[in-house]
């Protein structure tokens, strides 16, 4: 299960960066913040060969350290701690990355193999 996780998670990345070079900002929920969609982009593609990999190990190691960068940028964004300054993050950003981290790091403790 975690493997089909990040399966579908690290495309989502890859498309979330993109899509932030593409919306523009006006029409946008989110940051669009070329900084953080690079970001999006590089770990969407590490994800990608991580899962690709097939290794449980790996795979658990990237879902709990994604979800905790996740929480970090969630607590970053409301204490003004780097990089929020570069990432520009909105509202709809600090959601997703409370989200999106506990789920990461539950399924990445708990998920079966």
């Amino acid at each position: 299960m975690v493997q089909t996780v990040l399966a579908i998670f690290a495309p989502v990345l890859i498309l979330v960066g993109v899509l932030g070079f593409v919306i523009p900002p006006s029409k946008a929920l989110t940051s669009g913040a070329a900084p953080y969609n690079i970001f999006h982009l590089c770990f969407g593609f590490l994800g990608g060969g991580i899962a690709l990999g097939g290794n449980d190990t790996a795979i658990r190691a990237f879902l709990i350290g994604f979800g905790v960068i996740d929480l970090y940028q969630a607590v970053a964004s409301r204490q003004d701690w780097f990089p929020k300054k570069q990432f520009q993050w909105r509202p709809a950003d600090d959601v997703l990355h409370v989200v999106v981290g506990l789920a990461l790091v539950a399924f990445g403790v708990f998920g079966s193999s």
